[in-house]
C-alpha cells in the first residue's frame, strides 16, 4: 500500500519516520518522470500546483485546477501510473496573487480559488493567508492570519460537502521561505524559533474552534516552518539538525502534526533523509527538478550541435537567450550582478528562472527542433561522456530523448525516495 498523507504524523510519533515528496512542478516531463516513478515503485505521487501557477483565472500556465487535474491524470494514464497512488494539492493558496488589491477583494478571490481546487480534487490544501495585501503590512500576524486561514478552510468545507467529495486535509503555517528560494547568496538560514511555531499551531486551533471548524482542524496535517534550508542563485544550505532541535521538539506535543518542509532542493540524500527523521516527512522539491532537465536539454543542444551539420550552433540556447532578455519579467528582479553574470544567472541559476519560459511557443518550438534532431540517432559514447556522463546508458543505440530527459528527473526524484524511504534506517 502507497504511503498515505495521514500515515505520516503517526508513522514519526512512532519512531519509524517514512515521508513523501511533494513535487511541485507543471511541466509535463517532470510529471511524466514524477507518475513513472511511482509507477515503478509503488510509492505516493504528491504533485502539487501553487497559487500563481493554477488558479481560478488560469495563472501563468493558462490552467485552472481542473485542466491541470486532468493534464496529470492524462499523463498518468499514458505512463501506466494507477490513479490511486496520485494525491494532488494545492500549496500558498490564499490572496498572494491578488495582494495589490484590497483584502477583502484579494481574498474573494482567494476563495475562489480554494473552491475550484477543492472542486477539482485536490485533497491536500496549503493556506496561506499570511501575506498583507494593497495598504496591509507585507505580513501578517498569526492572528490574522488564522482568521483568513478559517475562512478559506470554511470554503473549502462547503465546496467538498457540497460536491459530495472527501474533505479535504490542510497545511497550516505563516513562516513559508520564499517561493523558488532566494535573490541573493546566503551564508545561514535561522530556523523557525520553537515559540513561534507553538503560538501559530494555538493561534489557528483557537480561531477554528471560535469559527465552529474543529472538524477541519482535525485534519490539519502539518505546519509549514523553517527548518534552516534553503538555496539561493549559486548556493545551498543544507540541513544542520543541531540549529533545529528546539523545533523540532515541539512535535513533542502536538501527536496529529508534522512539518513540511519547503525549498528542499539540492540538499542531498543524507540532509533530506534527516529531515524526514527529524519531523520534515513532507519534502517539497520544485526548482531542482525544471533545473536537471534544462541541465539535459542544454547537453542534448550541445550534443546535437557537434554531431549533426545541419543543425546549427546550440540553437535552444540561443532561442532561451533571446526569449529570456526580451520578456525580462520572470527574472530582471532577481537577477543582480553584471550583464555577463545576469547571463550566466538567466540560464543557470539554481532558482531556475528559466523555468517560466518553456511554456512558451517560441521554447517549445525550439525543444521540439532539439528532440526530432536527435530522435534515432546513436550518440557515439565519448560525445555522451563530453557533455553528459552520467547518461552514458544511452550512447551507442538509437536515441530516445523524451526517455533521457525522464531519466535525468527521476535521478533527482530518486534521491528524495531513498530519503523518504529510508529515514528510519541510521
Amino acid at each position: 500500500m502507497p504511503l498515505a498523507l495521514t500515515d505520516l504524523a503517526p508513522r514519526y510519533h512512532s519512531g519509524e519516520p517514512a515521508g513523501i515528496t511533494s513535487v511541485c512542478s507543471a511541466h509535463p516531463l517532470v510529471l511524466r518522470a514524477a507518475l513513472r516513478h511511482g509507477r515503478d515503485t509503488g510509492a505516493t505521487v504528491l504533485i502539487e500546483a501553487t497559487c500563481n501557477q493554477v488558479n481560478h483565472l488560469g495563472g501563468y500556465t493558462g490552467m485552472t485546477p481542473v485542466d491541470f487535474a486532468a493534464m496529470v491524470y492524462d499523463l498518468a494514464e499514458t505512463e501506466g501510473c494507477p490513479r490511486d497512488l496520485i494525491v494532488l494539492g494545492g500549496d500558498h493558496l490564499g490572496p498572494n496573487p491578488w495582494r495589490h488589491l484590497p483584502a477583502d477583494q484579494a481574498m474573494e478571490q482567494a476563495a475562489q480559488m480554494v473552491a475550484a481546487y477543492v472542486a477539482a480534487g485536490f485533497g491536500k490544501i496549503h493556506l496561506d493567508a499570511s501575506m498583507g495585501c494593497a495598504g496591509e503590512p507585507e505580513a501578517l500576524d498569526d492572528t490574522a492570519t488564522a482568521h483568513r486561514a478559517a475562512r478559506l478552510a470554511r470554503v473549502a468545507e462547503d465546496t467538498a460537502q457540497a460536491q459530495n467529495l472527501p474533505a479535504p486535509h490542510y497545511i497550516i503555517g505563516t513562516e513559508v521561505p520564499p517561493p523558488g528560494g532566494a535573490d541573493h547568496e546566503l551564508t545561514t538560514i535561522a530556523p523557525t524559533a520553537p515559540d513561534a511555531a507553538r503560538q501559530t499551531l494555538a493561534i489557528h486551533r483557537q480561531v477554528f474552534t471560535e469559527q465552529g471548524l474543529e472538524a477541519a482542524f482535525a485534519r490539519v496535517l502539518g505546519l509549514v516552518v523553517q527548518p534552516g534550508v534553503e538555496f539561493g542563485n549559486k548556493n545551498t544550505i543544507l540541513y544542520r539538525p543541531e540549529a533545529a532541535k528546539g523545533l523540532t521538539a515541539v512535535l513533542d506535543d502536538t501527536p496529529q502534526v508534522i512539518f513540511e518542509a519547503h525549498s528542499t532542493d539540492y540538499q542531498g540524500t543524507a540532509p533530506l533523509a534527516q529531515l524526514v527523521r527529524d519531523g520534515f516527512p513532507i519534502l517539497k522539491v520544485g526548482p531542482e527538478l525544471t533545473f536537471v532537465l534544462r541541465e539535459a536539454l542544454y547537453a542534448l543542444d550541445l550534443i546535437a550541435s557537434d554531431m549533426l551539420p545541419d543543425y546549427g550552433a546550440r540553437p535552444l540556447f540561443s532561442a532561451m537567450e533571446a526569449l529570456m532578455t526580451r520578456q525580462p519579467a520572470n527574472w530582471a528582479r532577481h537577477y543582480h550582478g553584471s550583464e555577463a553574470e545576469q547571463r550566466v544567472l538567466r540560464h543557470y541559476s539554481l532558482s531556475d528562472r528559466i523555468r517560466y519560459y518553456w511554456t512558451t511557443p517560441e521554447a517549445q518550438s525550439a525543444v521540439q527542433t532539439l528532440l526530432d534532431a536527435l530522435r534515432g540517432h546513436s550518440v557515439p559514447l565519448p560525445l555522451m561522456w563530453q557533455h553528459l556522463p552520467a547518461a552514458a546508458r544511452f550512447a551507442g543505440a538509437p536515441l530516445d530523448p523524451e526517455d533521457l530527459l525522464i531519466w535525468r528527473v527521476t535521478q533527482s526524484l530518486q534521491t528524495y525516495h531513498a530519503a523518504c524511504t529510508g529515514a528510519a534506517h541510521r
